[in-house]
């Protein structure tokens, strides 16, 4: 069952998949991927040249899903505020 977030329609969770982990449109390629590759690869023809399945809608849904999704809470020293 692949399910997919209104606000993200182009970030897919299915259990089945990749360990359930957020994906893009389905595809075997997650969300963290995108990211590390974004790092990897900042100019974007470089980025589409790797990965040409991808378009920037997909690029732009990855760093909002990311960021919605990363906890506020504080950490100092390994220990939360």
């Amino acid at each position: 069952m692949r399910m997919t977030a209104d606000k993200f329609d182009r970030i897919t969770i299915d259990p089945e998949q990749m360990n359930g982990q957020p994906c893009i449109r389905g595809m075997r390629l997650t969300v963290r991927r995108v990211l590390e590759a974004l790092a990897l690869y900042p100019d974007r023809t470089q980025f589409f040249a790797e990965y040409p399945e991808l378009e920037e809608e997909d690029i732009r849904q990855s760093l909002a899903f990311a960021a919605e999704t990363m906890s506020d809470t504080l950490l100092i020293r390994g220990q939360a505020a």
